[in-house]
């Protein structure tokens, strides 16, 4: 069956202009669909929902050889989604634990509130976090996706917050699919390689069968400084009308060079240029930030621009007719992923060394009095290689059921097993036993070893001692006696059972009235493992430097969930559309929801649609819907990283433990959303649609993080009484500055807050006509929305509209947001597709408590273009394409988020959905048979 090639991406509301496009090709035109967003509306004419639906082909049209979910995030209702450039922690809650992994995101208030559905049917969560990886849909089964833009909780449950994402698979597909391609961007790097085939067939009587495999392979950008305009780039400062922050470039960490650098006695300010030749250690320009500096010796972080990925997706499905009136189906989906990601680099912080260490070279021995027996030494370890995240997924999704109808009633019973295993591996990680043992380097019998050996032989005999004098001073041997890969998994499983009945209740004067009921049984299951727990402390038998008992064996720690932990709900459900007139109808839904985690909740939906004229159709909608906390937000086990932000309260800017808590007190999110929306028509090939809209969650879960500018100063301006203090732990109290008060850990914990709310408008021009006598088309969406409020009490409240840059890896949220497409087809076998994609300025940060010197960054546009031929192979067609992403190579402006703070280089340095690729090419060949 092949699909018709004409540009689509447009509201259910102007099909009617999406057909005179269709009108183009031999294909029959579409007359109407079955509306995402409800259960008894049928014709997308009359839905009061905002809904835009998109094509798969034109999809992958405009960004062939990416994935859909790529190309969905082209349209501009949506920001803040994730994938292989988002700056995510090393393996944190933000992304789930899985870097790159695709999450779509509405609004920009969280994937989690996004609800992802495959046939009208929810996805099972892929990532510990709740949210879902959309790399599991098979992408050359989708016909189209349908996005609704407003809260639907009352058709579809709970994260129907901001909307519903529809994958609409193809189940009568007949033939052979077949599409391979490759891309690299002008820089050389970034390959990308793509190669899929899909069948599908009628198998006998009633029967009919669908299978694809498709794999992929991205080679990502291993360094960010693989970009010149990436330039170590970060925010000094404090924030402070004293201290401003200030966004800067080429930044260098004071104290680490890569080499080492002395720090006490009497070598004090030198530093190991080369391996074991000491020389003055030469400072850079100082900054607001006292351990970050302008150029100079230091070091600096370098991590992982693009994700690595390679992925197989697999799917399956069988159709079978029982009879007139039955229809039995079973489908599986299955991704097996890996996504690699290069983070921090080790450091060595203020280690002490002794004099005599083995591998310090006689002359500088030499020049160290008897009287000091030590001296403290700080490094960026750049001989050991960037910790590297490795996180394997294997998702898997099985659905079956029966569909059929009775007297005019539809009917449908469905099951849905999902399962997603998470293995993540954490290599080169120190092992802080080891690492003391190793940097007590000794002479014994004419060899250098670790002094353990020599005080309690059979103590740790392995132990191979690390030099650290020079830049790449230490063997292979001692690395890896040091490094340890530590190992994460989780298990998420899902049992769903739903069932629904739907049809004609009665007629009433203006036309039929038609109702649904549903109810669904749920049970989400989730449980982690570790080999790096909270309790695995560190043992300092016979290890007299560098050691603490009360310190992890590992920086980075990931705890184990409760056993036994899951989430059991069951939703009943109700739906009607009443025609009022012949102009005017209503819609309205209720829900009653349990669950035994959160409570009990109903939510509710009306929407009425009024056509005006047949030129002019008015639709609204107002809506009260629920998110109740993931089994993550309540029990999530506790993790650690290192982290570096400035403590405002002394000015200081050590490595300590960042703690990520669960919040079993959670309960659930409410959220209240009115939209308000026109659809005028006034010539058959030209529309234009506008839909406003306003979304007002209470009780929001949201992470707050201890380090955030907003809540230490809310902490110090209290004196210790705030409940902002509990998400730092220093040793004497909050109101000493001295540097021996020091905060020792942060804590990042998932609470409640009072209130987050967004508003805007959505804006959709349509036109299919022909220019030069020849067919063209132009769709120009755009999106506005001014402001994302975040209130908190006692605290100022956080605008994150038009800003860059947030908390707990909030991504970027423009203000307008604009995508615009043109199609032309100059000969009848060859066309043409242009996109031009912009984003307006943006605030690098929105909390008011924040002073910058210039909080601003710049707008940002790329062009792409796509040619396409058409060639006859005899037996089918096929289609050879050339694509241009950022045809212009325009250069992201620079940018970071300031609670980063003394990790300059480490992450940010652009605002998430700008494509730091530069300008990139994709040469491939799509075939049907």
């Amino acid at each position: 069956m092949k699909k018709p090639q004409h540009m689509l991406v447009c509201g259910v509301s102007m099909l009617t202009l999406c057909v005179n496009a269709s009108a183009q090709t031999d294909e029959a035109p579409l007359t109407s669909v079955t509306v995402t967003g409800s259960r008894v509306i049928k014709n997308g004419d009359s839905n009061p929902s905002p809904t835009t639906v998109v094509t798969a082909d034109d999809l992958l049209t405009s960004r062939p050889g990416s994935t859909l979910a790529d190309a969905l995030n082209t349209l501009p209702v949506f920001a803040g989604s994730r994938g292989s450039a988002s700056n995510p922690t090393t393996a944190g809650s933000a992304a789930g634990g899985s870097g790159s992994a695709n999450q779509l995101n509405l609004r920009n208030i969280g994937a989690t509130r996004t609800l992802v559905l495959m046939d009208g049917k929810r996805i099972p969560p892929t990532l510990y976090n709740g949210a879902v990886d959309v790399d599991l849909i098979p992408q050359q089964f989708v016909e189209r996706v349908d996005v609704v833009t407003g809260g639907v909780s009352a058709v579809y449950g709970s994260d129907a917050m901001t909307g519903v994402v529809n994958y609409i698979i193809d189940h009568k597909f007949n033939g052979i699919k077949a599409d391979a391609s490759y891309g690299k961007s002008s820089r050389n790097d970034a390959a990308k390689s793509n190669a899929s085939l899909a069948w599908g067939a009628n198998l006998g009587q009633g029967l009919h069968v669908e299978a694809g495999v498709e794999y992929r392979k991205e080679g990502g950008i291993d360094n960010r400084s693989d970009r010149d305009w990436l330039n170590q780039v970060g925010v000094t400062g404090a924030g402070t009308a004293a201290n401003p922050y200030v966004l800067q470039s080429n930044l260098r960490q004071k104290s680490f060079p890569f080499g080492g650098l002395i720090t006490s006695g009497a070598l004090a300010g030198q530093t190991f240029k080369s391996n074991g030749v000491l020389s003055p250690f030469v400072a850079g320009t100082a900054t607001g930030t006292s351990a970050i500096e302008v150029g100079g010796d230091g070091g600096y972080w370098d991590s992982g621009l693009l994700a690595r990925l390679q992925a197989t997706q697999l799917f399956g499905r069988a159709d079978y007719d029982i009879n007139r009136d039955i229809h039995a189906y079973a489908q599986l989906s299955g991704n097996l992923k890996t996504n690699t990601n290069f983070a921090e680099t080790n450091q060595l912080s203020g280690v002490s060394l002794r004099r005599t260490n083995a591998f310090l070279p006689a002359e500088y021995q030499a020049l160290i009095p008897t009287t000091q027996s030590s001296f403290t030494f700080s490094k960026f370890l750049s001989d050991i290689p960037r910790l590297q995240a490795d996180s394997d997924s294997k998702q898997w999704v099985f659905v079956t059921g029966l569909e059929g109808k009775t007297n005019g009633w539809k009917w449908d019973v469905d099951y849905t097993y999902g399962r997603s295993k998470l293995n993540t591996a954490m290599a080169n990680v120190l092992n802080r036993q080891k690492l003391s043992a190793a940097l007590d380097a000794v002479s014994s019998g004419g060899k250098t070893v670790c002094n353990v050996t020599v005080t309690n032989p059979g103590l740790m005999d392995n132990c191979v001692p690390l030099n650290v004098f020079g830049p790449s001073a230490a063997s292979q041997q001692a690395i890896d006696y040091v490094t340890d890969t530590v190992f994460f998994d989780s298990l998420t499983t899902m049992n769903d059972i739903t069932g629904q009945l739907s049809g004609k209740l009665l007629d009433n004067w203006a036309g039929p009235v038609n109702g649904a009921i549903s109810a669904e049984w749920r049970d989400v299951a989730f449980k982690s493992h570790s080999s790096s727990r909270p309790t695995d402390l560190v043992n300092c038998t016979g290890l007299t430097l560098n050691c603490s008992s009360t310190a992890t064996l590992t920086e980075y720690v990931f705890g184990e969930s409760p056993q036994g932990v899951s989430q059991r709900v069951w939703e009943v459900a109700g739906e009607i559309d009443v025609p009022l007139s012949k102009s005017l109808s209503a819609n309205g839904a209720a829900r009653y929801t349990s669950y035994n985690t959160s409570g009990n909740y109903t939510t509710w939906k009306v929407g009425l649609d009024w056509s005006v004229t047949d030129k002019l159709r008015i639709r609204t909608t107002r809506s009260r819907d629920i998110r109740a906390p993931t089994l993550y937000d309540l029990f999530a086990p506790q993790s650690q990283v290192v982290v570096r932000p400035t403590d405002l309260l002394t000015g200081t800017s050590n490595a300590v433990p960042q703690i990520d808590q669960s919040n079993p007190d959670l309960k659930a999110e409410i959220g209240n959303t009115m939209t308000l929306g026109a659809v005028w028509k006034p010539l058959p090939k030209l529309s234009f649609a506008a839909d406003a809209y306003r979304i007002k969650i209470s009780d929001a879960i949201t992470t707050v993080s201890g380090s955030t500018t907003a809540f230490q100063q809310a902490c110090y301006a209290s004196g210790g009484t705030s409940p902002y203090c509990a998400l730092q732990i220093r040793p004497n109290g909050y109101t000493s500055t001295a540097a021996s008060n020091a905060v020792t850990a942060w804590i990042n914990r998932s609470v409640n807050i009072s209130e987050v709310e967004t508003f805007g408008l959505d804006l959709e021009g349509n036109y299919a006509g022909k220019l030069f006598d020849r067919p063209a088309s132009f769709r120009l969406l755009t999106a506005w929305q001014p402001h994302v409020y975040y209130r908190q009490p006692g605290l100022a409240t956080v605008d994150q509209g038009g800003v860059a840059f947030g908390a707990g890896g909030m991504a970027s949220t423009p203000a307008v947001r604009v995508s615009a497409y043109f199609r032309f087809r100059p000969m009848n076998d060859f066309t043409v597709d242009i996109n031009q994609r912009w984003r307006s300025a943006m605030k690098l940060s929105g909390d008011p408590a924040e002073v910058w010197v210039n909080n601003h960054m710049r707008s940002f546009a790329t062009t792409g273009v796509n040619f396409a031929y058409k060639v006859d192979l005899g037996m089918g067609d096929a289609q050879v394409y050339f694509n241009i992403e950022n045809l212009f190579d325009a250069t992201p402006p620079i940018g970071a988020y300031s609670g980063n703070g003394t990790r300059a280089g480490l992450r940010d340095g652009f605002a998430l959905a700008d494509d730091p690729r530069g300008r990139y090419f994709t040469l491939g060949i799509r075939s049907l048979f």
